[in-house]
């Protein structure tokens, strides 16, 4: 990490969930590099195993370098910004599990969501495609960074459906974009500050799909100083709601480092 003031003091957990038998979910927890990423894979038969591996080994690979990969910047020895780092990653993800399809037809139908953090000091910049989520709480407040690219929460944007309403929907797994669907991908970009004190939750929607997002808050509030303890209620409270999904999640925060 930059800057050398703050170290970042984070953990993961994942788990099967109460219904499913096979984990489609994979995590990286990277505090070296300030890289954090989940991964909620999609289409069955380990298929989605697959690409939410795909993904998160390509993020470990190319967000271990100092520089994007195969960009202009790194040709010539510039610096690249967090952002456009982090967006050619995701697409280079993207690009591999999309190859990976029209390679093994037994592969086709699969894809996954991402959600990826980069903690550079007290800067955090934010990437995802899909429903996995982006949560930040400060002065006891929670905040979700990120949108859901899903087809309940488009109906919330239009107005035919009250939030209580999406989360209990019978179609709030259907997502409107994902990484293997097609060539292209539009990845959301979202940078905010990341001050001593604030809990920042990655989390794959088997969590947010399970556990009001006011719960979520009042476990973190309660557990925050040990993120390990943080992400073991969060995924305790998942399957005491019902488990259907697997459930995975990240709690991270920073602290001085001296």
């Amino acid at each position: 990490m930059s800057g050398g003031t703050c170290r970042l003091v984070c953990k993961g957990a994942t788990h099967v969930g109460l219904r499913r038998e096979v984990n489609e979910d994979c995590l990286l927890v990277a505090p070296e590099t300030g890289a954090l990423a989940v991964a909620d894979g999609m289409g069955g038969h380990a298929a989605g195993e697959v690409a939410s591996g795909i993904v998160i080994d390509t993020l470990r690979e190319f967000l271990g370098q100092l520089e994007a990969p195969d960009s202009p910047a790194s040709a010539g020895g510039g610096s690249i910004p967090e952002p456009e780092r982090l967006r050619t990653a995701i697409r280079m993800a993207n690009e591999r599990i999309f190859k990976s399809i029209e390679q093994r037809e037994e592969l086709r139908g699969m894809g996954t969501t991402i959600v990826v953090a980069l903690v550079q000091g007290d800067r955090l910049t934010i990437g995802s495609v899909g429903d996995s989520r982006a949560y930040l709480l400060r002065d006891g407040v929670l905040r979700q960074l990120t949108a859901d690219h899903s087809w309940v929460q488009e109906q919330v944007d239009l107005g035919l459906l009250s939030p209580s309403e999406a989360h209990r929907h019978p179609f709030r797994n259907i997502v409107t974009r994902a990484l293997g669907s097609r060539e292209e991908v539009a990845v959301d970009i979202r940078e905010e500050q990341f001050l001593p004190g604030d809990l920042l939750l990655l989390c794959s929607d088997g969590l947010n799909s399970m556990v009001e997002d006011e719960t979520i808050r009042r476990i973190l509030s309660r557990t925050g100083e040990d993120p390990a303890r943080a992400c073991g209620d969060l995924v305790e409270a998942a399957n005491q709601a019902g488990g259907e999904d697997n459930v995975t999640v990240i709690v991270a925060r920073t602290e001085p480092d001296c």
